[in-house]
């Protein structure tokens, strides 16, 4: 009999579990960025030669921060949204010294769709590339390359 009682315990505890683990009313909004075919999960990822990324969100938030090695003192960049409402891509790079070099968003919302060009000139070396998406619903591409 104590083992029927137990058993019943067991079983009523994981199905309780089951259901409230499962509920619908979980938020399921997403957002994120991609680099040569990585998704990065946490910032710090490093990169060498060509960054091409690219980022995806159904009305989602992220920022993710890597670091590039540049030999050069400028980089070319280029980045392009597909999105119907609003939301914000961000790209921010900064050089091996830590200044900014190129600070560049795009909303989803309103034309222009995309931005492309050579940055401020920095310091050669690791530099580091932040991505913000920001309540962003679509997709888009990104991409960093040495500059002249």
């Amino acid at each position: 009999m104590k083992f029927t009682n137990l058993f019943f315990t067991i079983l009523t505890v994981a199905a309780t579990t089951a259901f409230v683990g499962c509920s619908n009313d979980d938020d399921e909004t997403m957002a994120q960025v991609s680099v040569n075919g990585t998704v990065l999960f946490d910032d710090g990822d490093d990169f060498n030669g060509d960054v091409d990324g690219d980022f995806t969100g159904n009305g989602g938030s992220v920022t993710r921060t890597f670091v590039w090695l540049n030999n050069l003192t400028t980089a070319d960049y280029n980045a392009d949204i597909t999105s119907s409402t609003d939301g914000t891509f961000t790209m921010v790079v900064l050089d091996a010294d830590g200044n900014t070099v190129l600070n560049r968003a795009l909303n989803g919302a309103v034309e222009p769709d995309s931005f492309s060009g050579v940055t401020d000139p920095g310091t050669s070396g690791v530099w580091s590339v932040t991505i913000t998406v920001g309540s962003f619903n679509g997709d888009g591409s990104f991409s960093l390359s040495q500059g002249n």
